[in-house]
């Protein structure tokens, strides 16, 4: 079956194609594309369809692509971590293991030549894409960490999942992450050092310094992460409370990193503050209701603290290997800064020895 793997290349028979695949007797005549959401490594498209006569009323009005991202940097950085591979491999394969909200996909498909990739999805509209700038609320983060749980719950310390060579690679190093590190660290300081306050900036020199201790994991606790979960990759409302999206990173790992990568950067400071040891103590019970044995809630909020620096990872190394936007930098300065603010607010460099 042909398979594009650019928007401009979808056609109306393909479409038909898809739709007839999942039981749909309802040919396309003709259809609009328009791109949605902010992703910096995928692109996503939104197919409005107008159906030929006579096709069945149960047909969906719209559906949305996921294609690899069109600015050429974000694509290479794509291709070289594998993050088309990881999502493809998520939706075929991984996610039966789980409970968590996803859009329902209809067709996946990956170019094993290239490393691009196709997804055909449910379209959730009308919800709303959340905001990694602006923030959320206290009902927001806590439907985000139920979600949470029904990923890292049914997968916790699964054995199975250390098999998986996608999620688990065989040539994993934990060196990588200090040769990464010092290719972009010192241009991640030069184009924000206007933008970081000084201790934040003086917390990142200390952990540049601890950067082994951080990655050997605290404990032996492992589960199905997600490994970019927060706000903008959340769909609010429309056909369900909440949907996670982007799979393009997810990892065998610790779970608490969701956690606090989550709460870090997802609730303001001041919020965060209020109400995130509240907020674990939920995700806690949830997960242990998975039949979680042996983790008590003391460890789990320590884990909680270590992690905090998970943010502060993720914007040093995100924002130097993607193509720079103006939206992007604000996005990953307020990580950065939201994220220092969590490290040093829960003391979490006491653990990292």
């Amino acid at each position: 079956m042909y398979a594009p793997h650019a928007p401009e290349d979808v056609t109306a028979g393909w479409l038909t194609s898809v739709l007839a695949q999942q039981g749909f007797d309802a040919p396309v005549a003709r259809f609009t594309a328009r791109n949605i959401g902010t992703g910096q490594v995928g692109q996503n498209v939104r197919f409005a369809l107008q159906y030929k006569k006579g096709a069945e009323e149960r047909a969906p009005k719209s559906l949305v692509g996921k294609f690899a991202s069109a600015d050429p940097t974000s694509r290479a950085t794509g291709i070289a971590q594998h993050n088309y591979v990881k999502e493809v491999h998520f939706y075929r394969t991984l996610r039966p293991l789980v409970e968590i909200r996803t859009p329902t996909v209809l067709h996946v498909d990956l170019d094993e030549a290239t490393g691009l990739f196709c997804l055909i999805m449910e379209d959730l509209h009308p919800a709303e894409q959340g905001d990694q700038i602006r923030g959320c609320g206290l009902e927001e983060a806590q439907l985000a960490l139920t979600e949470a749980a029904r990923l890292h719950g049914p997968t916790w310390n699964l054995a199975a999942l250390e098999k998986d060579t996608v999620i688990n690679p065989p040539d994993r190093d934990a060196s990588q992450l200090r040769a990464i590190w010092s290719m972009v660290y010192d241009g991640f300081v030069e184009r924000y050092r206007a933008r970081l306050e000084e201790r934040h900036l003086a917390l990142l020199v200390r952990f540049t310094e601890r950067l082994e201790a951080y990655n050997q994991p605290p404990n032996a606790q492992f589960a199905l992460t997600h490994g970019d979960f927060r706000l903008d990759n959340m769909l609010f409302g429309g056909p369900y409370p909440l949907a996670v999206v982007d799979w393009q990173t997810p990892t065998l790992g610790h779970p608490l990193s969701d956690v606090a990568y989550f709460l870090g950067a997802g609730l303001l400071p001041e919020v965060r503050r209020a109400h995130e040891s509240d907020l674990l103590r939920a995700y806690h019970e949830a997960v242990c209701a998975y039949g979680i044995s042996g983790y008590d809630f003391s460890t789990c909020f320590d884990d909680y603290r270590r992690y905090s620096f998970s943010g502060l990872v993720m914007a040093v190394i995100a924002s130097m290997i993607v193509g720079q936007t103006d939206r992007g930098d604000d996005m990953f300065m307020a990580m950065a800064s939201r994220h220092a603010e969590q490290a040093l607010d829960l003391d979490a460099e006491a653990l990292l020895v």
